[in-house]
């Protein structure tokens, strides 16, 4: 019987590619989001088409948002949300706290729930926060999905307070329908720091340029009611998902080119820049995009990635690679992501014959000879982009459930195998 896994090509030499990425997962979303919110028409341009955002969309298609498609491009009319509706989130984190908050300004009840892991994840707080701001929620007092918002088509808005620690997005899902509550809102954060930083940028900047008025300070934020703008959304590369194609460079001793990377963005990828650097890697900004040219050898990382931890997995398999140790911190929150990632990476990591331990927040990584073998995924899109990683110099890595990958970048696996060697 054939195997089940995907054999992680390796590599025949220095890779030579120039890759072109798929558009940001996250922008997407609160493009979506907006969009579904509007008084105008919206059109979604250069969006990417996946499992979390095909759920997000499903999503307000099922509270009442006009949502089409033309060609690869998404287009919006504004539309009366309402219930009944049942709403499913999968996996996907901004689906799962940005749709609560619009659920609450439909007319009826909508029931939300998702994949099975998906009610370990952190939901207490923007549930508690919901009902704060007015909006009756019924979950059996487990503060976790499954549960039902029980929708009057508006909301009052105004202060709330709320421990954000487990994920920026609690902040994000409640700002970015607040424009359209009675007062607003007023979030403040009071807890531990905020995970995420910049993905918190990003959804000011994106309510801002539809016309919202959000003023920020130190762990509060401030939404003012009014409309949101319609118009056109081009949405960027989503530069978290270069991480292994970049990565293939540092391994390989090879150059990887990923086009259109914006000179300034708010998202959290375009840390790799730094990122890579610190590790060996020659990194360039130019008219034709970001390269990464690798050494042929390169050095582990001592890095907070407290702001970035998506960017983990694929950083972790670089330092089972390295030529040093590696101690990657700020990211005990990763233990409430798709799967607790901390644990995956070092059970995978290690079983692979690495040297890989947990910290209260973070990795510490030790270079050690590895071999091959079968690389679990535990559902989560980016155990595969670091599988991919250690395959290329690892012969033998046998990746569990490829498929999963679809959350955000489908056909990843054909994208990686046709990566050319260079000569």
């Amino acid at each position: 019987m054939p195997s089940p896994h995907w054999k992680a090509p390796v590599a025949g030499g220095p890779i030579d590619a120039t890759v072109r990425l798929p558009g940001s997962k996250s922008m997407t979303n609160r493009a979506l989001i907006l969009a579904a919110l509007a008084e105008d028409p919206v059109r979604i341009t250069r969006p990417l088409h996946s499992r979390d955002t095909e759920l997000m969309a499903d999503a307000l298609r099922a509270l009442g948002a006009n949502i089409d498609e033309d060609s690869a491009d998404w287009q919006t009319v504004p539309g009366e949300l309402r219930g009944p509706a049942r709403v499913d989130t999968g996996l996907a984190g901004t689906v799962m706290r940005f749709v609560p908050p619009v659920a609450a300004l439909a007319a009826g009840e909508v029931a939300i729930d998702g994949d099975p892991y998906a009610r370990k994840r952190p939901m207490g707080p923007i549930i508690a926060a919901l009902r704060a701001l007015g909006v009756a929620i019924d979950d059996g007092g487990r503060g976790a999905l499954p549960f039902t918002v029980h929708g009057t088509g508006s909301v009052g808005g105004g202060p709330v307070t709320i421990d954000a620690s487990g994920s920026s997005q609690l902040v994000s899902g409640l700002l970015l329908a607040a424009a359209r509550f009675d007062k607003g809102v007023e979030v403040r954060h009071e807890g531990p720091p905020v995970p995420s930083a910049p993905h918190l940028a990003m959804t000011v900047a994106m309510l801002r340029e539809r016309g919202v008025t959000v003023e920020t300070e130190e762990n509060l934020w401030r939404v003012a009611p009014g409309p949101v703008r319609g118009g056109e959304w081009v949405i960027e590369p989503d530069l978290s998902n270069a991480a292994q194609f970049l990565g293939a460079a540092l391994v390989t001793g090879g150059r990887v080119t990923v086009p259109d990377w914006p000179a300034e963005t708010t998202q959290p990828g375009d840390a790799l820049r730094g990122l890579l650097a610190r590790m060996g890697a020659e990194v360039t900004l130019g008219p034709d995009g970001l390269t990464v040219r690798g050494p042929g050898g390169f050095s582990g990382l001592d890095a907070d990635l407290h702001d970035v931890g998506e960017l983990t997995p694929v950083l972790a398999a670089l330092a089972a690679l390295a030529d040093s140790p590696s101690r990657l911190t700020g990211i005990a929150h990763l233990r409430g992501h798709e799967t607790d990632r901390l644990a995956a990476l070092v059970t995978e990591i290690n079983g692979l014959g690495g040297d890989a331990r947990e910290l209260p927040d973070g990795l510490e990584i030790r270079p050690r000879a590895l071999h091959g073998g079968v690389f679990r995924t535990y559902d989560d899109h980016r155990m595969v982009m670091a599988a991919a990683v250690l395959g290329l110099a690892v012969p033998g890595v046998e990746v569990e459930n490829p498929g999963t990958v679809g959350k955000t970048l489908p056909g990843f696996t054909e994208l990686w195998t046709s990566m050319p060697a260079s000569a």
